[in-house]
């Protein structure tokens, strides 16, 4: 694939892409266009499926409204609440952690940035594009596993971690594609480009693609 190719691609990603259900954290934007509520989620959303993270947070946000609200929950009952997503005792304590780090660090108020974000606790790169994304409607680029995955496969680019293919996309991917590469290659990546098996033969983006049929 060349950078030529990339109107022509994303047309097809974003065609497939409104076949499937929205992500969870934009459906939570959608519904509450609250930037505490969309990273709470995308913090709760690492490594746990969707269908794990909608059930939690409806469950999460029934009990939690606030900032305040986060700050008088004891650890024990919020690790209840939001189980059973992946690595839930280290997001309960890294949720509980956060009312005091917005309150020293940005006057109770969620930060717009990237690097701003990374300052909080349990916040990496990953999720500080997403909110910066999705809460703010600012372009950036949250590269997951699917992302660094099928723009390698693509041949796109050439990189070795996720860091490296953040980068890289900033230097090489148009801006005007930044806030939906994520979300339309995330559901690429799951339904169609998988990282083991994927669907070469009924793939519509094959014509484009340098690696057909790579399973890593």
């Amino acid at each position: 694939m060349q950078k030529d190719d990339l109107p022509a691609v994303n047309r097809i990603l974003k065609r497939e892409y409104r076949k499937k259900k929205a992500p969870i954290v934009e459906f939570i934007q959608a519904q509450t266009r609250d930037p505490f509520k969309v990273l709470v989620t995308t913090i709760l959303s690492a490594r746990t499926r969707d269908e794990t993270t909608t059930e939690v947070t409806h469950r999460l946000f029934a009990a939690i409204d606030t900032l305040d609200d986060l700050r008088r929950v004891p650890v024990g009952k919020l690790e209840k609440l939001i189980f059973p997503v992946g690595f839930y005792r280290m997001k309960a304590r890294h949720l509980k952690q956060l009312p005091d780090a917005l309150d020293e660090h940005f006057q109770g108020r969620i930060p717009d940035t990237v690097e701003a974000l990374c300052a909080l606790p349990g916040v990496g790169r990953k999720t500080a594009n997403l909110v910066v994304s999705v809460a703010f409607d600012k372009p950036a680029i949250c590269v997951d596993v699917h992302v660094h995955r099928i723009t390698n496969r693509f041949g796109l680019i050439r990189t070795a971690t996720p860091l490296e293919t953040e980068m890289t996309l900033r230097r090489e991917l148009p801006k005007r594609y930044w806030k939906t590469w994520n979300r339309y290659l995330v559901s690429y990546g799951q339904t169609v480009c998988t990282p083991l098996r994927p669907k070469c033969g009924g793939c519509p983006i094959r014509p484009w693609c340098d690696r057909v049929g790579v399973s890593s």
